[in-house]
């Protein structure tokens, strides 16, 4: 008798430990909308600080070697936005897309002799585009 209890416990173990690191595949539609607007909120938080690191770039000392920089950091930022941005309403995706482009094209045509004060000069109205719109997109997603 003593066995079968010993036998019966050892089971339950292993079919207790078995479930136990089985997958999760079985979230809510629910839980995976949380994740993915977790998600989104991390990257609009992180592309927004890039931003204003490049907006606060010194016209007078900055170097465009800082620009390039700061700029690879936000466009690494947007692609992250754009992976998770399933979350965002239309209008705010459109608003977001509409400035990292902006900014993007911009930044490809600045000449190849832009200094640093000039690249950041004409780069201010793009850079704050993008700044309201992530704010924005921040905003109507409860980030915080």
């Amino acid at each position: 008798m003593k066995r079968f209890v010993a036998s019966s416990l050892l089971c339950a173990a292993v079919v207790l430990g078995a479930s136990a690191c089985s997958s999760s595949d079985d979230t809510t539609p629910q839980e995976a909308a949380s994740s993915a607007s977790a998600a989104l909120c991390t990257n609009l938080v992180q592309l927004k600080s890039d931003n204003a690191a490049l907006k606060a770039l010194n016209p007078a000392t900055a170097t465009k070697d800082q620009l390039k920089s700061a700029y690879d950091a936000v466009q690494n930022d947007w692609k992250k936005v754009k992976e998770s941005s399933s979350a965002l309403k239309s209008a705010e995706k459109e608003a977001v897309t509409t400035a990292a482009e902006d900014l993007k094209k911009a930044y490809e045509n600045l000449p190849g002799d832009t200094t640093g004060k000039d690249a950041i000069t004409q780069l201010q109205p793009q850079i704050q585009a993008l700044d309201t719109a992530a704010a924005q997109a921040t905003t109507a997603n409860n980030c915080r």
